[in-house]
């Protein structure tokens, strides 16, 4: 229920990032969403209290979760901005794996068959990028999209697993904090200062629902995780076909035979490997 509530807001999150940034660039479409967000979770927090456990090496771990996170949101939307969702969507699902494959380098050495997985994934990333692509969209550059996107699936994989450090020390309301903390610091406020902040009428709907989308996906994922943490990441990853399926719906997006079969390995792969 709450993983498959995660996948919808996700994929909806997908969707509006892909939008917003084709209409006032990345660092824009990432940083009101944050602002946003961090609006929507300070009630929240106010009403968990302060934690015991945010000190020490917690808050290092807090800090790599935010920056993970925003670094992640950035490329993604750099990525939307020269590819499509059909295509970036699931390469970002990787980062259940990325997570998971961090959590067994640092613990432990990584199972053959985990890692012939990942080669799988790899494989069907490229596929997805290098397909040929019968319906280019404008301005579109496939393969940087696919770098980008590899690249913000790392980053967010960081993230998650920094805030799979946190998850039992912390309330849900304070695992929402760290990213949209440093995106407003980092990010809202610089631009805003530099006069570089941009907003338009058109872009305005898709930056208030993925600040909205990104806070309810999230504390779904969180809740979900708690009931069992492999069902809720498997359904969670599904927000990547699910997108696929809206950006055709909504933006007639159409990929390839090589494309779709690259996104149906990379899709089967991250699911192989949660199961594992």
């Amino acid at each position: 229920m709450f993983g498959l509530a995660t996948a919808c807001f996700f994929a909806a999150g997908s969707i509006t990032a892909s939008r917003a940034s084709k209409l006032i660039g990345a660092y824009s479409t990432v940083a009101w969403p944050m602002l946003i967000g961090l609006v929507i979770t300070i009630p929240l927090v106010l009403i968990a209290g302060t934690p015991s456990g945010l000190a020490g090496t917690n808050s290092l771990w807090w800090a790599a979760a935010g920056f993970g996170n925003v670094t992640g949101l950035l490329l993604a939307a750099s990525a939307f901005r020269v590819g499509k969702v059909g295509v970036i969507a699931p390469i970002l699902a990787t980062e259940g794996a990325i997570a998971a494959t961090i959590a067994a380098i640092l613990g432990e050495s990584i199972a053959p068959l985990a890692a012939f997985v990942l080669l799988v994934i790899v494989g069907g990333v490229s596929l997805a990028a290098m397909g040929k692509d019968p319906a280019p969209i404008p301005n579109e550059r496939p393969v940087l999209a696919g770098i980008l996107a590899t690249c913000g699936a790392l980053a967010f994989g960081v993230g998650l697993y920094a805030t799979g450090n946190l998850s039992d020390e912390l309330p849900i309301a304070w695992l929402l904090v760290p990213a949209r903390t440093v995106g407003v610091i980092a990010l809202f406020i610089p631009l805003l200062l530099l006069k570089k902040l941009k907003l338009t009428k058109q872009a305005a709907p898709y930056v208030v629902l993925a600040g909205i989308v990104e806070v309810c996906g999230f504390t779904c994922y969180a809740i979900g995780a708690q009931y069992g943490v492999a069902v809720t990441s498997v359904l969670a990853s599904q927000f990547a076909p699910i997108a696929a399926i809206m950006a055709y719906l909504l933006y007639k997006e159409k990929l390839g035979k090589v494309q779709i079969a690259g996104v149906v390995i990379i899709v089967a792969g991250v699911v192989t490997l949660v199961l594992l």
